[in-house]
């Protein structure tokens, strides 16, 4: 057994050295992960989740510490795209079209969401600023298990429509609520041990942050449509787009922006703008099955074991969990009962809005991309860890418990 640990480590030590090599194992890997988490009816994200656990330091080592590091430059980019894809929710005719019922709902749970988390956390202990972007966080949900049950049961009706509405929003105003939360909670890190730096000034910064990211995202967006509207080779357009999204990231980057919130603004000024603009959006499609993969399988990587065995993260972690799930139902339940919607609504459609990834797993690895946390003490980093490994562990929970609570919520919801 010895003899076949020591072939093991030589043969990884042999190859792990190189990123390309990271990339290609994630994602074999991660297929097949991701088919067996298909298998027993998870998401495949699950598997790629735990392509990554198995790859990471936690684990075999495959993917060692400072190759994690080398491939947040996928992160960077695939959070480019999920962040235009998002939005592109920002569209002024579905807005009307959903109506003002569906942004109370939506507003009032992310809220609610929010200050569940942030408040329970702080209660045990949790410094403000590490519970607010957790707080942040919290208040993503995860479309895409709900939408395959949905499609499964062929469910149809208001609850439905009011389900897929709520769940288009959300993500765009959790990305939103996260940057401004970061933003304050990044200068007041910075600020801590200077005391001549005032509250005024700390969200002064902030405000700057977010206005100028958004700025920079709408010349992102003109620029690509001057560029592509008169284009119709797919091709053509992917290029653009792309070379766009890299440039503009790196811009953020380079002057301490949101990349998130620049890149949103680009989908949000992209598919408000007619001539086919929606066709540039559509031309980043053949890129994300890969990129998504090993985005997840990265994400992965960042998990530790040991959080198991650490007691009082363990503690944050479930606390992080059922606060989310608190808030998250009563926040539906109450902004349903706000705008009048019928008991199958304000009843269950909380229930649906539990599954956690995707965007969730992005912010985590913006919050260890940026640079605050690559500039930062090591105390800094570590509570940063730390609050990566609260969200990984729950979104684990989730990808169990989130898609049964799915189901029983659409069954009941739109009487089944």
């Amino acid at each position: 057994m010895s003899l076949l640990i020591d072939i093991f480590v030589q043969v990884r030590d042999t190859f792990n050295d190189h990123v390309i090599f990271g990339v290609g194992i994630l994602l074999v890997i991660g297929y097949f992960t991701g088919r067996l988490a298909e298998r027993v009816r998870l998401p495949a994200i699950s598997g790629y989740l735990l392509c990554g656990i198995l790859l990471g330091d936690s684990l075999t080592g495959i993917i060692h510490t400072e190759m994690t590091d080398s491939l947040r430059t996928i992160t960077d980019v695939a959070l480019g795209i999920i962040a235009i894809t998002i939005g592109s929710e920002f569209s002024l005719p579905k807005l009307r079209r959903l109506g003002s019922n569906i942004v109370v709902i939506t507003f009032v749970q992310l809220i609610a969401t929010f200050f569940a988390v942030t408040a329970v956390l702080a209660l045990m202990g949790l410094a403000m600023p590490y519970a607010m972007v957790l707080g942040a966080i919290a208040s993503a949900t995860a479309p895409a298990a709900t939408v395959v049950i949905i499609q499964q049961l062929r469910a149809r009706g208001d609850f439905v429509d009011t389900l897929y509405g709520v769940v288009a929003l959300d993500d765009a105003a959790c990305i939103l609520l996260f940057a401004a939360v970061f933003a304050f909670a990044g200068n007041t890190l910075m600020a801590a041990g200077d005391a001549a730096v005032s509250s005024f000034h700390i969200i002064g910064h902030a405000v700057t942050e977010i206005v100028f990211s958004l700025i920079l995202g709408a010349v992102e967006g003109v620029l690509i449509h001057i560029f592509t509207f008169k284009t119709r080779r797919r091709n053509d357009l992917l290029i653009v787009s792309l070379g766009a999204i890299l440039l503009f990231t790196a811009v953020s980057l380079a002057l301490e922006l949101s990349p998130l919130l620049t890149n949103m603004a680009a989908g949000a000024v992209l598919v408000n703008i007619p001539n086919r603009s929606i066709n540039t959006l559509r031309a980043l499609n053949p890129l994300t099955p890969p990129l998504y993969a090993a985005f997840f399988a990265v994400a992965g990587t960042e998990f530790q074991l040991d959080v198991i065995s650490n007691w009082g993260i363990l503690a944050l972690a479930c606390a992080f969990f059922i606060a989310r799930a608190v808030g998250k139902y009563t926040g539906v339940w109450a902004g349903a009962r706000m705008v009048k919607a019928p008991p199958g609504t304000r009843n269950y459609l909380g229930l649906a809005m539990l599954p956690q990834a995707g965007a969730a797993i992005g912010l985590v690895l913006f919050i260890q991309a940026s640079p605050l946390v690559a500039n930062a003490t090591p105390e800094i980093k570590e509570a940063f860890s730390q609050v990566t490994n609260i969200v990984l562990f729950a979104v684990v929970l989730n990808a169990f418990i989130g898609p049964v609570l799915s189901k029983i919520a659409v069954v009941k919801g739109a009487d089944l």
